[in-house]
């Protein structure tokens, strides 16, 4: 297996500031009071992040920039990358519709001229304003169409956001259904998650990726999205493997003790004689649900032994709290895990990706 086979399915931008000021239009340039010192566009991630002293590995948060993605790929021994927000990771807070679609057109801008444009080892999962579900589909298709966007990321939790399975963003799986890209949620902001008074930092970060995928899953699960639109494709993305099995058991058994009654076919089809677990199967096994993951995972052999190896994407989330030895560490963790076959490494580390991103040929 080729090293340039691998293909990073959850890469970070660190966005310059400066940069994506430029591409907004000159009425809103300067004019957030988001962020008094770097007067940032996007708002603050949570109060979890701020104000918090504790230490990382040596490299990780570091603005790399694109010339630093280039050596890390280069040094990781990896392909290509699906390039994904930092400072986006909170747009789900922004309030202002008007705000949100300005600035998700700015960002998209920004990263395609800064790096889709530069090489084709450079992929991106744009944002998209689901404040306003019509100029998020707009925006989708541009992005998709215009820019080759392998589609865009949705923030897995946000300020007066409904579950990510409510009708107020059919239209935007609807359109991605259409356009044949891929929509992936994305955790990051920690806040309303009942941990909002927890010290130290590392139980929110632990707890708040696979809580709030877990919540986005559910709503778009009982809701019947797979079923509305079946040629959608989502992932779960920086969470790990094991929220998957967690929801997969307590669902199916609280669904058998809870039916909901459904007299207008608001939610879930299951086929006769289907549990829960079967349909949540049945849906990865038609690729339409994936999975980001690491290398260096516990549960990672049991959940392939449950699922199939079909939904697991691997990922690098560099640089945020990693560094080039610390990916290198997970790939070694994970072609050497005896329990996964080579076939098993070879969906994680490229089939999979390639799959969930429609990528047609990497490096």
């Amino acid at each position: 297996m080729s090293d340039h086979k691998i293909i990073d399915g959850d890469g970070h931008v660190v966005e310059d500031i400066a940069s994506i000021w430029k591409y907004m239009p000159d009425e809103y340039v300067g004019k957030s009071f988001s962020d008094a010192r770097a007067r940032s566009p996007f708002p603050p991630i949570d109060h979890l992040h701020n104000a918090n002293r504790h230490f990382t590995p040596k490299g990780a948060f570091a603005n790399v920039g694109r010339e630093g993605w280039e050596l890390f790929l280069e040094d990781v021994g990896i392909g290509t990358t699906v390039l994904y927000t930092s400072a986006g990771l909170a747009f789900g807070k922004i309030v202002s519709r008007d705000w949100a679609i300005e600035l998700a057109r700015a960002y998209n801008n920004w990263i395609y001229d800064t790096y889709l444009s530069k090489s084709p080892r450079f992929k991106a999962m744009g944002l998209i304003p689901l404040q306003e579900p019509a100029e998020a589909v707009t925006e989708l298709r541009r992005i998709v169409r215009d820019l080759g966007f392998s589609g865009a990321m949705l923030p897995s939790m946000g300020v007066n956001m409904p579950h990510l399975g409510s009708q107020k963003y059919w239209p935007i799986y609807g359109e991605a259904e259409r356009l044949g890209c891929a929509i992936a949620i994305h955790g990051g902001a920690h806040e309303n998650l009942l941990m909002d008074d927890m010290s130290p930092y590392a139980v929110a970060n632990a707890l708040g990726h696979p809580m709030s995928q877990m919540i986005g899953f559910a709503g778009i699960i009982f809701n019947g999205i797979f079923d509305k639109f079946p040629g959608v494709r989502i992932g779960f993305m920086e969470a790990g493997c094991a929220w998957l099995l967690t929801c997969m058991e307590r669902f199916t058994g609280s669904w058998e003790s809870h039916v909901q009654y459904d007299p207008r076919g608001r939610f879930l089809k299951l086929k006769k004689g289907e549990k829960i677990i079967d349909y949540i199967l049945r849906h990865i096994d038609d690729g339409r649900i994936f999975v980001g993951c690491e290398g260096e995972e516990l549960s990672i052999a049991e959940a392939v032994r449950i699922t199939g190896n079909k939904p697991y994407v691997f990922s690098t989330d560099y640089p945020h709290e990693v560094d080039a030895d610390t990916c290198k560490h997970e790939l070694e963790e994970l072609r050497e895990n005896t329990q996964l076959t080579a076939d098993d490494k070879e969906a994680i580390l490229f089939r999979n990706s390639q799959r969930f991103y429609q990528l047609t040929s990497t490096l």
